[in-house]
């Protein structure tokens, strides 16, 4: 046995001493940072932005698969070139005593700091561009081309696309990073559908989002509201009716009970089944009042079992459902542009058909349509000076409310706020939804159940107000039949 001491086994240096190598393993640190920074900065602003999954999920991996990628070659540089070495391999020594050594590290730290200062800065802008309204409208411009048009025209522009659709909570943020991630595989891969298909069905409820601005126990009372209208006759004939919208509100301690906001949440429940996707056609209903007593209505064919349905709570959405992606139908966009000074010209014949005629007319793309108008208006009205600005508008209205690439318009998003070119109101309330023994129904609301008439017609007409309310009266004379308004009026025409 010999006293000897085996001589110390020589290290082998790494292969990740090397110029390359250490370069990527600051893309790799700086891609580690980045993420962990953008993941702190979502736990400190409640985790409300659904986009910033895109940098923490895609964005920074990617970065940190090109740094990986990076040391790798590097080390399979210095693998080659050191691997027929038998004796002890050379190590990476760094000599601070020589001028280039001083240099090269020099340049190192310089360009480690730098790329590390610019991936919190960048990431940082990264975050709050995710969160704008320009990122969420405009990143996959065909797709989302409808949402972002109608948004800016909308009620709600100034407020993000985040607050309403995701809100805060860890929950909905985890949710939205999931949506977030099938979304940019679909867009990716063109597997989304035309149109977009609403309602949307894990959308937050609306007192999560909604009522964080909006006060539902606030007591509205009546609102005065005026609507023109102009026939489709030769003289564009204008109908006006001015009304008092009872809002009223749902909370006894801030004014009367009833109105239209009665359908709030507010001591009471409301649910409903529909049995199509687009929630216009709902046979069930059922109200649990302030005394916990339980009312189930039904439409006289619907005798299924209701276990094999979702009901759905009602909420703001059941009504306002187009709140910050409204599509005018034609006849609503041409009546508000004939209302207005400087805009279409109704003094011009048959202006009102002949504008909605051109925008109800089938076209492949936006481009086509533009052209399509003005042919169309062109030919109708030869020698015309003031069609010139009626051309301009009706193709401005096409512009705000029609995407053919998208398929979208009016026809496939219904608006339930009102009864005039969709059921709306008229979903519940059209007096087929009864007990089952037939003692009560949902009445089928007549003019002045949510709204009184004060005036109507044009002229000396507006002039005379009535309190009290006035009986409609339908232009060209009343109705053979009782049909609701959406029977006839489908927005085209």
């Amino acid at each position: 046995m010999s006293d000897e001491i085996p001589p110390p086994t020589a290290a082998r240096p790494s292969l990740l001493r090397n110029w390359i190598s250490m370069s990527g393993l600051v893309i790799v640190s700086g891609a580690l940072f980045s993420v962990f920074f953008l993941f702190l900065l979502e736990l400190m602003t409640g985790g409300s932005n659904p986009y910033v999954g895109i940098l923490m999920f895609v964005v920074g991996p990617a970065f940190l698969i090109f740094g990986l990628a990076v040391t790798l070659v590097g080390a399979w540089r210095e693998r080659r070139k050191l691997g027929h070495f038998t004796g002890l391999l050379p190590k990476m020594v760094v000599d601070l005593s020589r001028p280039q050594d001083r240099k090269l590290m020099a340049g190192f730290i310089v360009g480690s700091l730098g790329f590390i200062l610019l991936s919190v800065v960048g990431s940082y802008h990264s975050y709050h561009f995710s969160e704008s309204t320009v990122f969420c409208g405009e990143t996959c411009h065909t797709v989302m081309k409808p949402e972002l048009v109608t948004y800016r025209h909308g009620p709600h522009a100034r407020v993000s696309c985040t607050e309403c659709h995701i809100g805060s909570g860890a929950t909905w943020f985890v949710k939205a990073k999931l949506s977030g991630t099938y979304q940019l595989y679909a867009t990716t891969f063109d597997k989304y559908p035309r149109p977009i298909l609403t309602p949307i069905k894990n959308l937050r409820p609306a007192q999560e989002t909604c009522e964080q601005c909006h006060w539902p126990q606030k007591f509205v009372g009546n609102l005065e509201r005026t609507y023109n209208y102009y026939l489709g006759d030769e003289t564009n004939t204008p109908f006006t009716v001015r009304m008092l919208m009872k809002v009223g509100g749902g909370d006894p301690t801030h004014g009367p009970v009833g109105g239209i906001h009665w359908h709030m949440n507010v001591g009471k429940k409301v649910e409903y089944l529909a049995t199509d996707e687009s929630r216009q056609k709902i046979p069930w209903v059922r109200t649990v009042d302030e005394q916990g007593v339980v009312t189930e209505f039904r439409t006289k064919g619907f005798t299924n079992d209701i276990s094999g349905y979702v009901l759905r709570k009602m909420d703001c959405m059941d009504c306002h459902n187009r709140p910050a992606h409204r599509y005018d139908t034609p006849s609503s966009a041409v009546n508000l542009a004939m209302s207005l000074p400087d805009k279409i010209d109704r003094r011009l014949p048959w202006i009102k058909t002949n504008a909605v005629f051109a925008l109800t007319r089938e076209y492949p793309s936006e481009a086509d349509a533009l052209q399509g108008i003005a042919t169309h208006l062109a030919e109708q009205y030869p020698n015309e000076p003031r069609i010139r600005q009626a051309i301009a508008v009706v193709q401005k209205i096409y512009q705000d409310n029609f995407f053919p690439e998208m398929k979208a318009n009016w026809k496939v998003y219904p608006d339930n706020l009102g009864h005039m070119e969709w059921a709306g109101c008229f979903r519940c309330h059209d007096g087929n939804h009864k007990t089952a023994d037939g003692k009560q129904s949902i009445k089928a609301s007549d003019c002045n159940t949510c709204h009184t008439i004060l005036a109507q017609g044009s002229g000396a007409d507006l002039e005379k107000l009535t309190v009290g309310g006035q009986k409609f009266a339908h232009p060209g004379g009343e109705l053979d039949e009782n049909p609701t308004c959406n029977d006839c009026h489908t927005g085209g025409l």
